[in-house]
């Protein structure tokens, strides 16, 4: 993505950040302040246990040209809750995100819609007379896709989780 910006060109790209923190709400509550007040953009933040007892998982995805990325990261490490951050965008890494879809499924478009349920290799977790509730996990094209195929059935409601991701670690061949 480019934007103009007093003239020049930037490079916004999306980045994804995993941060481990320690496990409180005021560390989240902090890192989302320094969005808030530098004027970062946020385009999903997800937060949740680590590995190690006491420390939690923050990723964050936003964009942004390499400057910001770099301001975003230092402002991050001022954090006294913060332990380490790391920017995934360059390595090799996995990212799921989960959403959870209502969709209206009358008795004729029910089997349809299992179809698409199927060939997303999503999960049908709740059936009623007129509705179904999926769930449906993967990178965010793949979420958006599946939301894309079942909107025109009607969506009732619907829950995203955001990104989640890991660095990954085999980077050889099998």
């Amino acid at each position: 993505m480019s934007s103009t910006q007093n003239g020049t060109a930037t490079n916004q790209t999306k980045h994804t950040l995993s941060v481990v923190v320690k496990y409180n709400l005021n560390a989240l509550s902090r890192i989302i302040g320094i969005f808030s007040s530098k004027g970062f953009e946020i385009d999903s933040i997800s937060f949740g246990s680590g590995k190690e007892t006491g420390l939690a998982r923050i990723t964050i995805t936003t964009h942004g040209d390499e400057q910001i990325i770099e301001q975003i990261t230092k402002q991050l490490h001022k954090i006294i809750d913060v332990v380490t951050v790391s920017d995934l965008t360059h390595q090799s890494f996995v990212e799921r995100e989960m959403a959870l879809v209502k969709v209206k499924a009358q008795r004729s478009a029910r089997s349809e819609i299992m179809q698409i349920t199927d060939i997303f290799r999503a999960k049908i977790i709740d059936i009623s007379p007129d509705n179904l509730a999926i769930e449906i996990t993967g990178n965010r094209d793949k979420v958006n896709a599946f939301i894309g195929m079942v909107r025109p059935f009607g969506i009732i409601e619907l829950a995203r989780t955001g990104t989640v991701a890991l660095k990954r670690e085999f980077e050889g061949s099998v």
